[in-house]
């Protein structure tokens, strides 16, 4: 049933922003924005083994929850200290201070500029499942 993550999206208030901060964030301007023309709405960017999709819309645009709700979704990095300490120096701050949860495994979250939530994990198995 289900196959993998099909797209990360995240939101801010000033897309111009948001969008300059991920292009250096990611090391490469996003591949696809909306609208072509005009105040951003929408972009996204490639990344990872697997080109995982990761895209940042309009706050306007944000889902209207009747009652709280949401998800943390956590990216697998090689090196999770040096991770956080890159995001850090660009604006992020540390929401989870890095925590060991077993053999090889940590994990933490950054609070991005624009008020989103990004999840660190350092695995062993998906690094080995990666590996070249």
């Amino acid at each position: 049933m289900f196959r993998g993550l099909a797209n990360l999206n995240l939101v801010a208030a000033d897309m111009t922003a948001a969008v300059a901060w991920y292009a250096e964030v990611f090391g490469t301007p996003p591949y696809f924005v909306r609208p072509e023309q005009g105040p951003l709405q929408y972009a996204e960017w490639r990344f990872g083994d697997d080109e995982d999709e990761f895209a940042l819309m309009d706050a306007r645009f944000r889902p209207v929850l009747a009652q709280p709700g949401g998800a943390l979704v956590s990216i697998h990095v090689d090196n999770i200290q040096s991770a956080i300490d890159r995001l850090t120096s660009l604006g992020a701050t540390v929401f989870d201070p890095i925590t060991q949860r077993g053999e090889g495994w940590s994990s933490a979250s950054v609070s991005d500029p624009f008020g989103n939530l990004l999840g660190l994990i350092q695995s062993p198995h998906w690094a080995a499942r990666h590996a070249d």
